[in-house]
């Protein structure tokens, strides 16, 4: 899989392989970057969050195009080997990153030190996890005010009533199989 723009453009990433395991295709990393660039995002300021990373590809995407800092949840433990070894390969310096090899509801149920601009969500398709983490991610301020919440779940998903979690639904489009939503936590917290 290749790095799409930025200053890793055209770099490869290694990735894994098993059940479950769908990293995001270029055509839909290229929406995703298409959808949030419409959006007038500041990259050098922007603390990203990539929850069930897989591949880590959309926050490494991120990396690429100038965000600060990126966190990875990932719990399997060779997939979250393999992030940070692609982020030691691109020479992203650590001060940059962190992978937690942790299970990413128990992560999200406590609140952050800080909060992030832009979160992904790419939940394992069929096990429901969507709706709590998209919660989690509002209820327990892991989101900056107005910050943006990129989820991409299976195409017949029924979805969650977003605005119920304190979430904004800008945008839902379909690529084939995939589902891509974009959302926003409100702009202040009053």
């Amino acid at each position: 899989m290749r790095i799409i723009a930025g200053i890793f453009g055209g770099r490869t990433l290694k990735t894994g392989q098993g059940p479950g395991y769908r990293p995001a295709t270029g055509k839909v990393r290229g929406a995703v970057f298409s959808m949030l660039e419409a959006r007038g995002l500041d990259w050098p300021d922007l603390r990203v969050l990539d929850v069930f990373a897989g591949s880590g590809s959309l926050a490494i995407e991120a990396l690429s195009r100038g965000a600060a800092e990126a966190w990875f949840l990932e719990k399997d433990a060779r997939a979250a080997r393999l992030i940070s070894e692609n982020l030691r390969s691109l020479g992203v310096p650590p001060a940059r990153w962190k992978v937690l090899c942790k299970d990413a509801l128990a992560v999200l149920s406590r609140p952050p030190e800080r909060a992030f601009g832009l979160a992904f969500v790419d939940p394992p398709y069929g096990q429901g996890l969507l709706a709590p983490a998209l919660d989690n991610l509002a209820q327990k301020q892991w989101m900056e005010p107005g910050g943006l919440v990129l989820a991409e779940v299976e195409a017949g998903l029924a979805l969650p009533a977003v605005e119920a979690l304190g979430l904004e639904l800008l945008t839902d489009r379909l690529y084939g199989q995939t589902r891509i939503l974009l959302c926003r936590t409100p702009s202040s917290t009053t």
